[in-house]
């Protein structure tokens, strides 16, 4: 039997509610798997890539969804400090998963650039893109925005999340 497999990536700076609504919409696969940009091809400015995979590891524990996993993928296959091209994930799962149906989800700002991605073109002809907007509309940013302005967050994120933000005084800024 071919497994489905999903694959969403983001920053993950921090997991919210909103990359929560998405996953609850993906039960239908065999396995999610969630990977945190090891660099943002964009320049975006993010927490280090080990404190983002323990906040989605804490994320994963909090959705209690059997099928979502954390991949660090991303750090296995960069070259130094180069953005990681969705292209090269899809294919390096592709490899070593060959028999999966994998299927790339994208947010819908991510969808709206998608043509910006490397090799947009060959994605689209060798997997299948679902464009998976939050049912939930939390994004990161408000979460960070929170933290600046010592704003409750609960609300924003998963318990695990929240309570690892706080210890760790994370996106508080000095």
């Amino acid at each position: 039997m071919t497994a489905s497999v999903a694959v969403f990536g983001s920053a993950f700076n921090p997991p919210s509610l909103g990359h929560l609504s998405v996953l609850e919409r993906l039960t239908h696969f065999d396995q999610v798997l969630l990977l945190p940009s090891y660099t943002h091809a964009w320049g975006k400015k993010m927490l280090d890539y080990d404190v983002r995979c323990e906040l989605v590891a804490a994320f994963i524990e909090d959705s209690q969804l059997n099928n979502v996993t954390l991949s660090r993928i991303e750090q296995k296959i960069a070259n130094g400090n180069d953005p990681v091209t969705t292209y090269a994930v899809l294919d390096n799962l592709q490899r070593k998963m060959p028999d999966a149906n994998i299927t790339f989800i994208v947010g819908p700002d991510n969808f709206l650039n998608f043509s910006k991605f490397y090799r947009s073109d060959e994605i689209m002809k060798r997997w299948q893109v679902l464009a998976c907007p939050e049912t939930v509309p939390i994004r990161s940013t408000a979460i960070r925005d929170a933290i600046v302005n010592s704003c409750d967050i609960s609300h924003l994120t998963t318990p695990k999340v929240a309570k690892l933000i706080m210890n760790k005084a994370l996106y508080q800024t000095s």
